[in-house]
């Protein structure tokens, strides 16, 4: 990738390795910049997009201000209903997280067999008060807010409905499809309160690849290793369940909704109080450890490698 970069002295942060934002100086604050597809979910589409790229500018420390969508819709499949609909759930979320949709695409095109909104978020923070995921330290306190795996459970419930019916309760399975909204895939919260709490010195939120993937991303960003307790891993019921039902590991589910917090510790009592504080669920991990010791999980059969996963999980359910 850094042979296609132009240099340019005021770009602070560029498509680097385990980094989902741009960051460019723009003297009295930097303006940060993300752009992200939405490809597996059908149903909600437009929700994704705006939250999951909003979360990514707030794991940068900033705050997101405005939002850009690409509609890509299949031909033959699409009305004025469709369009409406998506552009309506990009509107409720830009209303709650005080974002301006302030532009975009829309078109109608061949060889889709569903929609495909690619979004693009802009927000800008203080340059004192900018986060990048490469800034965890050797020592650090590794948390994790909500849990495995918020979007994942809620795609599984969505997409693969037909199939649940007949295994769950009507009542679950729509518990199951509410987690899009609760405990919800927006980290932009989770980010302003830690940063608010206390000292952070990274943030990354896990999502294609799930957890173990959001790990591995912050472990070679900053050069560090990591060692996970494996028990402190709080993954939801529900996401066991349908994990279960279609043989898809957890930690490797996209994960939308989680946040992972880089810390003093120190600081970990304060940050893990004020979240909870703020009706979020939180957990401590573990730590980050030397490059040499590599990502390890801790548990019950002593040290294991973390796993690592070459694609989502839950793109087997749509082979």
């Amino acid at each position: 990738m850094d042979k296609h970069v132009r240099p340019d002295p005021r770009l602070i942060v560029g498509a680097r390795l385990g980094e989902d934002v741009a960051v460019i100086d723009m003297g009295d604050r930097y303006l940060v910049a993300k752009t992200d597809p939405i490809t597996f979910a059908t149903d909600e589409i437009g929700w994704y997009a705006v939250n999951v790229n909003a979360n990514d500018v707030a794991c940068a420390g900033a705050v997101p201000r405005w939002f850009l969508a690409t509609l890509l819709l299949p031909e033959g499949k699409t009305d004025a209903n469709l369009v409406a609909t998506i552009f309506e759930q990009m509107a409720e979320v830009c209303d709650q997280l005080d974002v301006t949709l302030v532009g975009g695409h829309t078109e109608i095109t061949y060889g889709l067999g569903r929609p495909v909104v690619i979004g693009h978020m802009l927000g800008e923070v203080a340059p004192d008060r900018f986060v990048a995921t490469a800034g965890v330290r050797v020592g650090d306190d590794i948390i994790v807010t909500k849990g495995v795996a918020v979007e994942g459970t809620a795609i599984i419930a969505r997409e693969k409905q037909g199939d649940l019916e007949a295994v769950l309760s009507a009542e679950y399975l729509e518990r199951c499809q509410g987690f899009l909204h609760n405990p919800g895939i927006s980290v932009v919260r989770d980010a302003q309160v830690a940063q608010k709490a206390g000292t952070v010195h990274a943030m990354h939120d896990p999502t294609e690849g799930g957890l173990a993937t959001g790990l591995w991303e912050m472990s070679q960003a900053a050069g560090v290793g990591l060692e996970i307790n494996e028990a402190a891993i709080p993954i939801f019921p529900e996401t066991a369940v349908l994990c279960a039902r279609f043989g898809l590991d957890p930690l490797g589910v996209i994960a939308s909704g989680a946040l992972l917090i880089a810390c003093p510790p120190a600081e970990t009592e304060a940050i893990l109080g004020a979240l909870k504080g703020d009706g979020i669920q939180a957990a401590l991990l573990g730590r980050a450890v030397e490059k040499n010791q590599g990502c390890r999980l801790i548990g019950p059969r002593g040290a294991h490698p973390l796993p690592t996963f070459a694609r989502d999980e839950i793109a087997r359910l749509f082979e």
